[in-house]
């Protein structure tokens, strides 16, 4: 019984770890060069986090159920830094189809992502807002 009770708080402690992260949940883009957007599920992957097209929407809102890249990572091995900021992580532009090398902060329901090259000194970034 005593293990049991043990696991059960074990087990209720890590889950309230997964949870805690307040980067996780489900982020709406900015407006492509188009005015679609997408909806990105970030949540833990290990010990850090990452993010998954959740859904594609065109200018007018209308929900895209045949974009291509519905249930890809577009962001992942993102490590938490503290204080909001996460970095070593890398983020997929299904636009241009390239991947580069990212940064993000949090600051309330914005979370600022940045693609970056040349070892992180050019930096092209978009806020995101929390949709829950």
């Amino acid at each position: 019984m005593k293990n049991l009770v043990l696991g059960m708080v074990f087990g209720l402690g890590l889950a309230g770890a997964a949870s805690a992260d307040p980067v996780t949940g489900t982020w709406r883009t900015a407006p492509g060069d188009t005015g679609g957007y997408l909806h990105v599920a970030i949540a833990p992957c290990g010990s850090d986090v990452c993010g998954v097209i959740q859904a594609a929407y065109d200018k007018d809102n209308a929900v895209q159920s045949d974009y291509e890249h519905l249930g890809k990572k577009m962001l992942w091995d993102m490590g938490a830094n503290g204080d909001g900021y996460y970095s070593g992580g890398k983020i997929w532009a299904p636009d241009a189809d390239k991947t580069y090398a990212s940064k993000m902060s949090l600051s309330g329901n914005t979370l600022e992502v940045k693609g970056c090259v040349a070892g992180g000194l050019i930096c092209r970034g978009q806020d995101w807002t929390r949709i829950k």
